[in-house]
């Protein structure tokens, strides 16, 4: 049976109120007593409630991270860097993963609410959840728009879409098609469609779109994906992220088409998973402990000061390419 508050005092050999005190900091307590009461804590191995903290006004020092699937290697590596971080600044974290079920992430969004977390962090995948707007807590938020009053991190997206697009134009790629989502709906994340129309315009060359989905099992995308590569001049693909640029290298092995002769191809994210084991993938390169550094001071600052205005609501971070086999060597460097 879990040890109770009154186990700890019948143990330390105190009453119910000096324990509380302890656990809360509140009052006069001698160093002696004090350390009575954590060796009791300790012995019957007693976990404070966090909850019941909070409703005396104490922090919780937990922190709610809301994002679509940790099964991605991008997500699975931000969530890495801000738990860590989080942990070695004295707060730990409730993981969610709300995929693309809304009623999934507004049931975990109260659940955070209902245990006073101190503060969340969200990268959500779905959009139009008004309850954002009315949490009454410190949020920051991943790349993704929720309020005009939640601020948003992210990569720099738009320069991103420009690079990827223009790395296969320098390595010769003249049918440039996009891979991802073509319909834009206000997301930091469209703006690496926006790069690539603008720079397909800027080079004079035609815009090819091809629809995948991040809902899609790896099978639909493979096929969707087998189909572009039959059916279409697709000599480069910019891809919104490394797994389906995964997907298209994939692909073109088993329909025999040579990449980086006849396809040339680029990814998005360049986490270190990813880079370690398909070496071969040419990438935009997302600065993930930049973006858990800033989400997590950014986060902290509101929790401290929670009145304060902020001065900034959009904070975007610039992205490196790193140029592999998939794209080729360029000549000159």
């Amino acid at each position: 049976m879990r040890p109770k508050l009154t186990d700890v005092a019948k143990k330390a050999g105190v009453s119910k109120t000096t324990v509380s005190r302890v656990i809360n900091n509140y009052g006069y307590i001698s160093e002696k007593t004090r350390q009575r009461v954590y060796r009791a804590m300790k012995e019957l191995n007693y976990q404070p409630n966090s909850l019941a903290r909070s409703l005396h006004g104490k922090s919780t020092h937990l922190i709610g991270i809301i994002f679509p699937s940790i099964m991605n290697p991008f997500y699975a590596e931000l969530v890495q860097r801000v738990e860590e971080k989080l942990f070695d600044a004295g707060y730990k974290i409730i993981l969610c993963n709300s995929a693309q079920n809304k009623k999934k992430e507004r049931d975990y969004l109260k659940m955070l609410i209902a245990n006073q977390v101190d503060g969340i962090i969200a990268g959500t995948h779905n959009l139009g959840i008004e309850e954002y707007k009315n949490v009454g807590l410190p949020i920051v938020s991943f790349d993704r728009y929720l309020s005009e009053t939640i601020p948003t991190v992210s990569c720099d997206n738009y320069q991103g879409g420009i690079t990827a697009t223009k790395e296969l134009y320098e390595a010769g790629a003249r049918h440039i098609y996009f891979l991802g989502n073509p319909h834009q709906s206000g997301n930091p994340t469209d703006k690496r469609l926006k790069g690539y129309c603008d720079e397909i315009d800027r080079l004079k060359l035609t815009r090819h779109t091809h629809t995948v989905s991040f809902t899609e099992s790896a099978s639909l995308k493979s096929f969707s994906i087998k189909e572009l590569l039959s059916k279409s001049v697709a000599d480069g693909i910019v891809c919104t992220d490394d797994l389906t640029a995964l997907l298209v290298l994939q692909a073109a092995r088993e329909l025999g088409i040579n990449v980086p002769n006849d396809l040339k191809v680029t990814g998005f994210d360049g986490t270190e998973l990813v880079s370690t084991y398909h070496p071969e993938l040419s990438t935009v390169v997302q600065p993930l402990e930049d973006i858990a550094s800033v989400l997590i001071n950014l986060l902290l600052e509101r929790i401290k000061n929670p009145d304060e205005k902020l001065k900034q609501m959009e904070y975007v971070l610039p992205v490196t390419f790193k140029r592999s086999a998939s794209i080729g060597q360029i000549f000159g460097q």
